[in-house]
């Protein structure tokens, strides 16, 4: 694990051709639009922790940040989108579906469409992650006539659901856009570790720091990944006789093992010792997919993406 001098709240997340920096008063994203130019935008947001005390109890934090993060960042890749597309020049005769579109939404039609492919993203993700899985152990059975066990069907529930995002994540990275998504991933943390160590910002300083960093994304979803094995546990595998509810179940359980990832890494975010170090450890070794080594001018939309988010009052420190 990096050491660091201090710990700070402020996180991110990569975008199209850009970066979003959230600090503990402000937001902002900067964004690559030319050779030798980055465009800056603040991001009005009000999360569900400021708004309602309920969610800054613990575990009930966890669900409220998690639902508060996926807002900002679909906030944030709406902006980049709306940048990314100001650069296309469409040569091509638009066709009459692409007129009617535009003449019924307008400058509305990339929200449209990145409302419904969110939507089928999440449908998507729903069958993939719950159904799949139990349909796979219950295929397992019949064809083997293995008696059904609650423990055994967790393990390969979970077995199942890693193998699925590590081969899904394997599989975008290889994608010419997702690389250069996961470069600016690599260049949020590296930007963080170098503000944490109290180095000038820099792209010399930033660029000495490595790109895993423990309190990322993708640690919280491997972690939550591992928990829902033990949470699977405490599900039967054919609710009231029928197994096709215990999905249903199982989705309901997720703000369960949102709120218990969100406060395993936040404990591992203000410590470092060997416990740590192995909770953090299978997030950490999904990062090497998830982040890639960015180039200077990646680091520079990093810089200036924190830069004005780091408050002058010191808000932002939550350990030294």
């Amino acid at each position: 694990m990096e050491k660091t001098k201090k710990i700070t709240s402020i996180g991110g997340s990569a975008l199209i051709e850009g970066i979003m920096m959230r600090g503990p008063k402000k937001t902002t994203v900067a964004l690559r639009t030319g050779k030798d130019s980055i465009y800056t935008e603040d991001i009005e947001f009000s999360g569900l922790c400021q708004k309602y005390k309920l969610f800054r109890l613990p575990l009930l934090r966890g669900v409220g940040g998690m639902i508060d993060s996926m807002r900002l960042s679909y906030k944030s890749l709406m902006l980049s989108a709306d940048k990314a597309m100001e650069g296309v020049e469409v040569e091509e005769e638009p066709s009459k579906l692409e007129k009617w579109l535009d003449e019924k939404f307008g400058d509305k039609l990339v929200s449209v469409l990145m409302v419904i492919a969110s939507i089928i993203g999440v449908l998507f993700a729903v069958g993939l992650f719950f159904f799949v899985p139990s349909f796979l152990y219950d295929l397992v059975c019949k064809l083997t006539s293995v008696a059904e066990s609650r423990l055994f069907k967790s393990v390969f529930e979970g077995v199942v659901k890693i193998i699925l995002f590590l081969g899904y994540i394997m599989a975008v990275s290889q994608m010419e856009d997702m690389k250069r998504v996961f470069m600016y991933h690599g260049a949020e943390h590296k930007t963080i570790f170098c503000y944490e160590n109290e180095l000038d910002l820099t792209v010399e300083n930033v660029r000495k720091f490595r790109r895993f960093h423990p309190r990322c994304g993708t640690s919280f979803i491997v972690i939550m990944l591992i928990l829902g094995i033990f949470i699977g546990l405490f599900v039967p595998t054919a609710p009231f006789g029928h197994a096709w509810l215990r999905p249903f179940f199982r989705i309901l359980l997720v703000p369960v093992s949102c709120g218990i990832g969100y406060e395993l890494i936040k404990f591992c975010g203000k410590h470092d010792n060997t416990l740590t170090r192995i909770l953090s450890a299978p997030g950490v070794w999904a990062q090497h997919i998830t982040t890639k080594e960015p180039t200077d001018d990646m680091i520079e939309c990093a810089i200036a993406a924190i830069t004005p988010v780091i408050p002058d009052d010191g808000s932002d420190i939550i350990g030294q």
